[in-house]
């Protein structure tokens, strides 16, 4: 991928020259949103070649760390997520895309809208009783009509 190298903070942090920090494992974090509502849709990872791919396309790509392979989001689902805005953080080692939906608008391969459907009550000590809260009145679609009998690509 051709990015600029990094060769000082002042380039890094108020250049106008994409040179992303990637970390040991070749990733960079990625929060994504929607361009409407702003609501967190997900979060994920890019390596250099997904970066690119999501610059070239006007797509979002991510690399999957449990399959280990380049993601295309959408490709299986049809909810592929289309760029309004990448933005990069000060010290470019993270991203933000800010996206349109297709489809349902939805981004999780549970059927949710969001990958944050739940929330964790504070105020107590974490212990195996505490209970999640569901933030999403149910499911924008069935997994299992959309990916079949497909592994779940999240491993435990």
């Amino acid at each position: 991928m051709n990015f600029a190298k990094r060769l000082s903070v002042e380039q890094v942090e108020e250049g106008n020259q994409l040179a992303p920090k990637f970390d040991g494992s070749g990733l960079l974090p990625v929060v994504t949103t929607d361009a409407q509502s702003g609501e967190v849709l997900m979060l994920g990872y890019m390596n250099a070649e997904a970066l690119a791919m999501t610059i070239e396309t006007g797509e979002a790509h991510y690399w999957s760390r449990s399959r280990k392979t380049l993601w295309h989001k959408g490709a299986t689902s049809g909810l592929v997520q289309k760029i309004v805005d990448i933005r990069i953080d000060d010290d470019q080692d993270a991203i933000w895309l800010k996206v349109d939906v297709a489809g349902s608008g939805a981004s999780c391969h549970v059927g949710y809208r969001s990958c944050f459907y739940r929330s964790i009550p504070t105020g107590t000590s974490p212990s195996p009783s505490l209970k999640l809260r569901f933030r999403e009145d149910g499911k924008t679609f069935d997994p299992a009509d959309v990916y079949g009998d497909a592994p779940n690509p999240t491993q435990l």
